[in-house]
């Protein structure tokens, strides 16, 4: 144990000797070991501790996974409030768990970069689901300007939506938060994900911004952000471009609000898939507010499986601007993504009070609008109002609109609801048709 006296400046003049102990590379001050003082002066402390102090190198070469583990189980069971640093450098890190709870808030900062190991075969054993994982935590912060990299070329090439001759099995989400509250991720930069870059599951209160989320428009699976049975989710500022959704806000989500975020390429802003395997499933209020979509399969999606059950009810889209979109507005209740047919269900995931507002640009395809509902549990309440899409030629577009209801206001181009009379003589066929099967 080594000793050395720092002066310190406090307020007005006053000089204290602060004499840091250096245990194991670590400095510990006695000015923090008495909260007295800092509770008589109002002072909060923070711990810093960094994950070369235990040992990490940063070369790129060298497995620092223990180094991270150990590093987190020291900030994880301090009772200050820690920041964990990542320098500049690179750090390889295998498969890793950050388990919580914590003793106190604790913020990782990343400045450096964070890999993956290449070869997918080091996660033979383990959990193929997840790589960077953190759970259990309250009070969490993730930021620091650095970059996370999920070298997930070689998993890429053994998907079978690479090659069908593949068997389809799982690969890693870069980055996972499983039953977290009050966690902030921001100012970082995800790059190329085996599989999904950033994922929360069984979340609450959570916010997301100024994340760059980068791999190739043909990576599979790789969605941008995703959202899974949570609640009060704020994602913005965000810019993603992907081989898969850019967000996506799937089972037993509620209270998800997304703003000023650019998506492209990829596919789109999904609300799903819901009810696959009969499933019972559900996303409500859900708001998206300010989004610039390019060059993408699907601008904003709603998709459900038949035989599903459950409902997507009161989301709204509004002020997005698109270009280059194919199928801008899809709503999709036969959605089957499978390489064969699926079959033919009665059952459905009901889609009410969807609202699509200030919608504007170019689509890549003819259909610019396209609802199609199911025949036996149809979309209810879908509100139009100032939707503009042409082609990029400037061509018209067409609308495909089965088995939807709802009203248009403004100038709603191409019209799918052409006006209020018509709204109210398809909901009288549509009962009357009820009528009759029954």
């Amino acid at each position: 144990m080594t000793t050395q006296c720092h002066w310190v400046l406090l307020f007005s003049g006053l000089l204290l000797c602060s004499n840091f102990f250096v245990v194991g590379g670590l400095d510990f001050d006695p000015l923090i070991l008495f909260p007295g003082f800092a509770d008589l002066f109002g002072i909060k402390w923070s711990r810093v501790v960094t994950v070369d102090d235990f040992g990490a190198k940063g070369d790129g070469v060298v497995d620092d996974t223990e180094a991270f583990r150990d590093a987190w189980e020291t900030a994880c069971s301090s009772t200050w409030h820690t920041i964990l640093q990542v320098p500049k450098g690179t750090y390889l890190v295998r498969p890793i768990d950050f388990a919580g709870p914590c003793q106190s808030k604790l913020t990782l900062s990343i400045a450096g970069t964070i890999v993956s190991p290449e070869d997918p075969d080091i996660w033979e054993g383990l959990d193929t689901h997840k790589w960077l994982y953190f759970h259990g935590i309250d009070h969490l912060t993730v930021k620091g300007g650095g970059t996370i990299n999920g070298m997930g070329e070689k998993w890429w090439a053994r998907s079978c939506k690479i090659n069908i001759t593949n068997p389809c099995q799982h690969a890693p989400t870069a980055i996972t938060f499983h039953r977290c509250t009050h966690v902030k991720v921001q100012d970082l930069t995800l790059l190329n994900s085996q599989q999904m870059h950033i994922a929360f599951t069984n979340c609450y209160r959570v916010t997301v911004s100024y994340l760059q989320v980068i791999a190739p428009a043909e990576s599979p699976n790789t969605d941008g952000i995703h959202i899974s049975h949570s609640g009060s989710v704020l994602i913005k500022h965000c810019t993603v471009k992907t081989g898969d959704d850019c967000i996506s806000i799937v089972n037993h989500s509620s209270k998800v609000r997304i703003r000023q975020v650019f998506c492209g390429p990829g596919h789109g802003i999904s609300i799903g898939s819901l009810g696959k395997n009969s499933s019972w499933d559900h996303v409500s209020d859900v708001r998206v507010n300010g989004a610039f979509i390019t060059s993408t399969e699907n601008g904003l999606r709603i998709k459900s499986w038949q035989g599903g059950r459950g409902y997507a009810h009161n989301i709204a889209f509004h002020n997005v601007f698109m270009q280059n979109v194919s199928n801008p507005i899809i709503i999709d209740q036969y959605y089957c993504d499978s390489f064969v047919p699926c079959q033919n269900q009665t059952a459905a995931v009901m889609v009410d009070d969807v609202s699509f507002v200030s919608i504007k640009g170019t689509s890549a395809t003819d259909e610019a609008i396209k609802l199609s509902c199911s025949d036996t549990l149809p979309c209810q309440n879908i509100y139009l109002q100032d939707v503009q899409l042409f082609l990029s030629s400037g061509e018209p577009t067409s609308a495909f609109c089965w088995n939807a209801f709802g009203i248009s206001s403004g100038i709603v181009y191409p019209p799918c609801f052409p006006s209020d009379h018509c709204f109210i003589e398809q909901e009288a066929l549509f009962n009357a048709t009820l009528l009759s099967v029954a």
